[in-house]
């Protein structure tokens, strides 16, 4: 057990669930969540009965394109839906079924053993080039015959208007029985059993036409697989049980490692399962002992590993084919007579959940709030200072300092894809809070009053001292990218999903509405309205979070008990990983971060120093960053503990899940489908205060870059009022850029934000970080070496993001290790900086070597 899952124990143990929710959670009982109502029902449907006899070999959609095709005869879906329309097809007269993921479609071969495959192969191939364009032909011609003549093959798809066509793969290297395939990403992936009964798992890339068939450890046991789907970067496979009973399903790992992981309630439809969103699987589940009954349609939850039943519609008895359906199934089977085919679907149906008045009240103050205090400093201050906008008067105490830094750390990020990532994982990367809070020490003590005693605005002034004026253009140009590109983006975009899930408005008016508050009271108010509004909304968002994981715990049969022994069991709250993989979230691997990510990337995050740079004092600044370490671990406990309640409420009622939903938006959809009128509207505020606390610290820094280190290095003659005003001008432009890069985010299918924005950061953040490692830490370095550093770490990381080398985690630390190394050693090819380091370095009391400038004085610094 983890240490932060023990001192949890100890302080929970021997106290009932209920009664610890009743002291803290005052009318936690006032609205009890629907759990016995699914939350999306299926909606029933048909299709036009089809005029054919012959046995149906499968369906697809492909594009839009809705197919069915006998063993010689092929036809597509009108666009109204009305009426089937003959395609030509010359078929393959041993075509054994078809699969798909709703765009694209292969044709499997029939079972058969490697001899009796051939001629299924030849028809194949043959048809394929037969009905090939010429520039495909000659590319088909390139097959070995002898090897389509001896081994089975699958082929491509492809329709039109008018035609079916085959595209044959490169032949599988041996003929399988019980043949199942799956489309994964740019994967296909086929199971099935070889001649002597083993199990067999072959993968191969599509993008590339000359890749050949990869073997994977097959599944345990020779058991014949009904089902093979891919979701969750996981592959699931169901097996019949040999003596007839329900069907077992296994899954495989990322790490080619296989478990059993459920036992089916019935036995699945071979063939069947459809991959829905990001986490779930739909089945249509045969009862074994009423093999003539209509199939029941059930959801699998592959986090949770629970199944619950979706009430509408019901696989017909006697279904011969399945194939996906937008957001759900369809299927066919012969008719009565058997002069026809018949066709039904079922598609999943998202229930809206919208905001009650009260919702919407909580939620209006909450933003006039916020709105006030902008306006009330925007009147108080004089705005002729630029001390004033930028680093509030350097005047903020230390404690408000403090709290402002962990709600500028703590973001939407951390109020919705950390909970998210608890739900799908574990505990694993509060690690890196627990030994970050050493780093911060460390900051506290020596990099912090460092930088203080300069009195800077701009973070990257430093760097002009210490090396070149291009320096500090620069990293704070990489800075602006960084925080706009990586971090704006994705804060803006993780609140407008889970607010569109929650209200029903959409992701574009939800980034609108949010990016608009924040641009407003951000550029009214300036540092101290960031400051004092991060203040209030810490408060917000902590107090829903509270709620919310008293209000889970209540609702479970078992209490709190029933929430600890599954965590346990299931090693949810699991923290601390000792191994020496590069490829996972170790603890090795955050020790040996926390000294890239905290104590060397501190002094260039401007977003964090710029509340530093407000305090009083030096000393009052180091003591913002115990503060803030004194908060980071409990804040992180609140978040990750949400998530882990997510997880047992979720695997107690999986019926209250949205299939359709990606992970990230778990939070938000309990949010909006089980919690309290009133309390919804108090949550989607802290959904609000996490982001808009981040957003207003990331608009005003950027903002003040933009001013101090462009525009009042280029502009001439200008007054500090001016230099004010052009900030307010350039913190609505930030604004709008982030609005407008959310928006485009949200256009792509992400499956998780958190890592998204780890990866981003680590790429262009590293460079300017180790230039302050260099600036600090070292005399020898120079500007040229510098700027040779950031440049190669940038290209060197990209390299190694391209050929996913190690976990995006360390992407941060390699980038910062090689503008260390790298910048280091090219400066030695340069001459040593002649400039006084006084106050510039971590170095006192220590003569300065040769051709270096003087000796520096102790504890002083040089100041603006």
């Amino acid at each position: 057990m983890s240490q932060c899952s023990y001192a949890f124990a100890r302080a929970c143990r021997g106290v009932r669930a209920k009664a610890v929710a009743l002291g803290l959670f005052a009318g936690l009982a006032l609205a009890a969540p629907l759990q016995a109502e699914p939350l999306t029902p299926l909606l029933a449907g048909t299709l036009p009965a089809l005029d054919t006899a012959a046995p149906l070999v499968g369906m697809a959609n492909l594009d839009g394109r809705t197919v069915a095709l006998t063993r010689d005869q092929a036809w597509r879906l009108d666009a109204e839906g009305k009426r089937w329309l003959p395609l030509q097809w010359s078929g393959a007269a041993q075509a054994g079924a078809v699969i798909g993921d709703g765009t694209r479609a292969y044709l499997l071969p029939a079972d058969a053993s490697a001899s009796a495959a051939a001629p299924s192969a030849v028809a194949a191939s043959q048809a394929a080039r037969s009905q090939a364009k010429p520039a495909e032909t000659s590319a088909l011609k390139t097959e070995p015959v002898s090897a389509v003549a001896t081994a089975p093959v699958i082929a491509r798809v492809t329709s039109n208007d008018t035609r079916l066509d085959l595209k044959p793969l490169p032949p599988l290297p041996i003929a399988l029985s019980s043949l199942r395939a799956t489309l994964s990403g740019d994967s296909l992936f086929v199971a099935g059993l070889a001649a002597d009964g083993s199990a067999q798992l072959l993968q191969r890339p599509l993008a590339d036409e000359a890749a050949a068939w990869t073997s994977l450890p097959g599944w345990p046991g020779a058991a014949a697989p009904r089902s093979l789907v891919a979701q969750t970067r996981a592959l699931f496979v169901i097996v019949a049980d040999p003596r007839g009973g329900a069907d077992r399903m296994l899954r495989r790992s990322p790490e080619n490692q296989w478990s059993e992981v459920s036992r089916i309630p019935g036995q699945v439809l071979p063939g069947a399962g459809r991959a829905t969103g990001q986490a779930h699987v739909l089945y249509p589940i045969i009862d074994p002992a009423n093999a003539q009954a209509a199939a029941k349609l059930m959801i699998y939850q592959t986090i949770t590993g629970s199944w619950a039943t979706l009430p509408g519609a019901q696989v017909a008895a006697g279904a011969t084919a399945t194939a996906s359906w937008p957001d759900g199934l369809m299927w066919a089977r012969a008719s009565a007579d058997g002069r026809q085919v018949e066709f039904a679907t079922a598609q999943v149906q998202a229930r809206k959940l919208g905001l009650h008045w009260l919702d919407w009240v909580v939620i209006v103050v909450y933003l006039g709030g916020m709105i006030g205090i902008g306006l009330f400093f925007y009147m108080r201050e004089k705005r002729g200072s630029t001390s004033s906008f930028f680093v509030g008067g350097r005047s903020i105490p230390f404690w408000a300092a403090g709290v402002s830094l962990y709600a500028a750390n703590t973001s939407s990020i951390s109020f919705i894809a950390i909970p998210a990532k608890a739900f799908e994982t574990n505990w694993q990367y509060l690690a890196n809070n627990v030994v970050a809070v050493f780093g911060l020490m460390f900051v506290a003590v020596w990099i912090v009053p460092l930088l203080r005693r300069l009195d800077l605005m701009s973070v990257f002034s430093y760097l002009e001292t210490r090396f070149h004026p291009a320096i500090r253009m620069l990293a704070s140009a990489l800075c602006i990218l960084v925080q706009i590109g990586s971090r704006m983006s994705v804060i803006l975009f993780l609140p407008a999903l889970g607010i569109a899930t929650i209200t029903g408005i959409s992701v574009f008016w939800s980034v609108i509405l949010m990016g608009g508050f924040t641009i407003v009271y951000t550029a009214m108010g300036g540092m101290k309205a960031v400051i004092w509004t991060d203040f209030v909304q810490v408060i917000v968002k902590m107090g829903g979070a509270l709620f919310a994981i008293g209000f889970m715990i209540w609702h479970l049969p078992g209490g709190f008990d029933q929430y600890w022994s599954t965590a346990m069991s299931l090693d949810k709250m699991h923290t601390f990983d000792f191994s020496f993989d590069i490829t996972k979230a170790t603890v090795w691997g955050f020790l040996f971060l926390v000294v890239f990510e905290v104590v060397l990337t501190f002094p260039k995050d401007q977003v964090l120093m710029q509340r530093t740079l407000s305090t009083k004092s030096d000393k009052e600044a180091g003591r913002s960053i115990w503060a803030f370490a004194a908060i980071t671990i409990p804040g992180g406990i609140i978040f990750y503990t949400i998530g882990t309640s997510l997880f047992v409420y979720y695997k107690n009622n999986p019926e209250r899940m949205n299939p359709l939903l990606p992970i990230d938006a778990t939070f938000p959809m309990f949010i909006a489908a089980e919690l309290p009128v009133g309390v919804t509207g108090l949550i989607i505020a802290g959904i609000f205060a996490a982001a808009m606390a981040t957003l207003s610290g990331i608009m005003n820094s950027v903002a003040t870059l933009i001013s101090v280190d462009f525009y009042d290095k280029l502009a001439k003659n200008r007054t500090p009022k001016q230099s004010v005003f052009f900030a307010e001008i350039m913190t609505v432009v930030v604004g709008l850029i982030g609005i407008g890069t959310a928006l485009l985010l949200s256009k792509f299918d992400i499956h998780s934000l958190f890592d998204l924005s780890i990866e981003l950061a680590g790429l262009l953040g590293g460079g300017f970080a180790g230039a302050y490692t260099l600036g600090m830490f070292t005399r020898r370095a120079n500007w040229q070496g510098v700027a040779i550093g950031i440049a190669a770490s940038i290209a060197l990381t990209l390299a190694i993001w391209t050929l996913q080398m190690v976990h995006p985690y360390y992407y941060l630390a390699i980038s910062i290790l090689l503008c260390i190394v790298i910048g280091y050693l090219a400066s030695l090819f340069f001459p040593a900086p002649r400039q006084s380091l006084n106050g510039l370095t971590i170095f006192r009391d220590r003569a300065v070597e040769p051709g270096m400038g003087n000796a520096v004085e102790p504890g002083i610094g040089n100041r603006e």
